[in-house]
């Protein structure tokens, strides 16, 4: 069952939020699929350990932002006694994760239309929250940010999953040639959609270094900052928790 929540005020033109809305959309069939030939499906392989990372705090209350088409909540359901709440703001996009989680009979996940910046729960309210490929897609990354902070517990813990450049200088320059020449052909092929994923890798190269964003969850106020490069640095896990 999807419930759809208010996230902000529509003016009439069409946000910023409205566009990210609207690109994920349109791919939202073509996905998961894209997502496995981009990073050669090593990112089912990270997306299962912000489950086992979560393991460790026994989280029984968990929020998963951005949560898509399912995947990471499908993975943290599997903690002990937890209950999972997805949010996301493509409807399409929770509509294959509700599938998903029907079919694998799965009944601690409850799915809803939010935005990041602008969550109905309450201060303190989860134990764990994770956001998987989705910080650089926030209308507003601090007050994203600043929201998942309040609903999140004392001691409670966050996990990041976010594309990245990497740092090396010669890897960052075979990556990016490779990027710009196959993530163009192969949504032309698969999904002949190249201009939102054109988009998508703008956004890898227009979010904050690995430092950058570290301090900038520190100025939100999380503490005990951590992250973890995934092949080469083409993804990263943070981790941080709120005092």
């Amino acid at each position: 069952m999807i419930i759809a929540f208010a996230g902000r005020k529509q003016s009439g033109k069409t946000t910023s939020s409205d566009f990210v809305k609207n690109i994920f959309e349109s791919i939202s069939k073509d996905y998961d699929l894209m997502n496995d030939l981009i990073t050669f499906k090593y990112h089912s392989k990270w997306k299962k350990e912000i489950a086992l990372i979560a393991k460790e705090d026994n989280p029984k209350v968990i929020l998963d932002i951005a949560t898509g088409t399912g995947d990471i909540a499908i993975n943290l359901s599997e903690l002990k006694d937890s209950q999972i709440v997805g949010v996301d703001i493509s409807e399409k996009m929770l509509n294959i994760a509700s599938e998903k989680i029907r079919n694998l009979n799965i009944n601690n996940i409850k799915l809803e239309i939010s935005h990041a910046e602008k969550l109905k729960y309450g201060n303190n309210f989860f134990d764990l929250i994770s956001i998987g490929y989705g910080v650089r897609n926030f209308e507003d990354l601090i007050s994203g940010l600043n929201e998942s902070y309040r609903v999140l517990k004392n001691n409670g813990k966050l996990i990041i999953l976010e594309t990245s450049v990497p740092d090396n200088f010669l890897v960052r320059y075979m990556y990016l040639f490779f990027t710009s020449i196959y993530i163009p052909l192969i949504s032309f092929i698969f999904t002949n959609n190249i201009n939102a994923y054109k988009y998508l890798l703008n956004s890898t190269k227009e979010f904050p270094s690995k430092k950058k964003f570290k301090k900038i969850l520190n100025s939100v106020g999380f503490k005990n900052i951590e992250s973890r490069k995934k092949f080469f640095g083409i993804s990263t896990i943070y981790i941080a928790t709120r005092p």
